[in-house]
């Protein structure tokens, strides 16, 4: 099984990279690039973003029943064949109806893969490499972030389309090199006895609080360094290359630190890092700008990584319905929250200084439960 260990969460890293990295992120730096080909208007982009966010809430509440029909591996395939659909559809100027449709879609890809993935490379490697197991499956979720912010600036000099196709493309090559490394986990807890799970509520509302908090990096941070800032689309290609990098860093870290600490107190240095990185938003130039990115991308991977190390701790074997409980919680937050930014953002005349304060409270209220609960390490 230690020999397992690498190609199974390398496999895992690949479904986060496809159905969270390039489904879900490749698409803040194309904000801007489909504003500019007059795809849509800022609020138009600003909506999508909000239906990504409601397609992987139904994504990650239908993670375990499509598993349980169909085992891991093949809802696993099934994640990453509609997030490969989803951006070859998106490469047709359908109208916001149609991008909407399957920005949705792409969103349900990524919360089933991002639902399944950790728990099940956790169940099958040993307890003492879990955090770490946990901090490189979450690293594919920052490595993805890099891949989109590097390749979509490049491919829209060729216009939108290329940029949705290449996507495409490189979800597919990720699926063809990780199926026949998909974790194979124990049989899943039977429904009747998911009332045995602990609730963990405060963990629940902490990383919700945690997700709402997120969505303006997570939505407009290229398109504040690109329209915000005057940069141009290239830049918020770069700041995304740089959340990335954040990412990479908060994976590992926030999984080695999961390892050491407890998912609990690594959790309350995650979400401080988290309100930095939005505090630093709001600083005038682009050295705050800089800081926010890396600080945000660390802040995205790492309280995702932490949470999915406090879930193990707290609910052992059935961590898996735990998780889901989380996710959704992350999910509903992310999605109720997108739409009230994509809101805001219009209604300020696009003012990213609101949307990014609106993100700085719910990150300190998110910071303020994590010191508040007091589970066991």
């Amino acid at each position: 099984m230690t020999r397992a260990v690498p190609k199974v969460a390398l496999a895992g890293a690949a479904a986060t990279c496809s159905g969270i990295g390039l489904a879900r992120f490749a698409y803040v730096p194309l904000f801007p690039a489909l504003v500019a080909a007059g795809w849509v208007d800022g609020a138009g982009a600003g909506l999508l973003g909000a239906v990504n966010l409601t397609g992987y809430l139904a994504g990650a509440l239908l993670a375990r029943s499509v598993a349980r029909a169909v085992t891991v591996p093949r809802a696993l395939d099934a994640g990453m064949a509609l997030a490969a659909l989803a951006a070859a559809c998106c490469a047709w100027n359908g109208g916001l109806a149609w991008l909407a449709l399957w920005r949705g879609l792409a969103g349900v890809a990524g919360g089933v893969l991002m639902g399944l993935a950790g728990p099940a490379v956790q169940a099958v490697v040993a307890p003492q490499r879990r955090g770490l197991a946990g901090g490189v499956v979450l690293m594919g979720v920052a490595a993805g972030i890099m891949l989109g912010g590097l390749m979509v600036p490049a491919l829209v000099t060729q216009g939108v389309v290329a940029a949705w196709a290449g996507l495409s493309g490189a979800t597919i090559l990720l699926w063809a090199l990780a199926r026949r490394s998909w974790p194979i986990p124990p049989a899943m807890l039977a429904r009747r006895d998911q009332a045995a799970v602990p609730a963990a509520a405060a963990l629940v509302v902490a990383y919700a609080l945690s997700g709402a908090g997120l969505v303006p990096p997570m939505v407009y941070l290229a398109d504040l360094a690109a329209r915000g800032h005057g940069l141009g689309v290239a830049a918020g290609g770069w700041m995304w290359v740089l959340f990335g990098a954040g990412g990479l860093a908060g994976g590992l870290g926030g999984g080695a630190l999961a390892d050491r600490l407890g998912g609990r107190r690594a959790m309350v240095v995650a979400l401080a890092a988290q309100v930095a990185a939005l505090g630093g938003a709001l600083v005038p130039g682009v050295a705050g700008l800089v800081a926010s990115a890396v600080l945000s991308g660390a802040a995205a991977v790492g309280v995702t990584s932490v949470a999915l190390a406090a879930a193990r701790e707290r609910a052992g074997a059935e961590a898996g319905v735990l998780w889901v409980r989380v996710t959704a919680g992350f999910a509903v937050a992310q999605a109720a929250t997108g739409f009230a930014m994509a809101a805001l953002f219009g209604a300020t005349g696009e003012s990213h200084a609101a949307v990014f304060a609106a993100g700085l409270a719910l990150s300190v209220a998110a910071l303020g439960v994590g010191l508040a609960d007091r589970a066991p390490r």
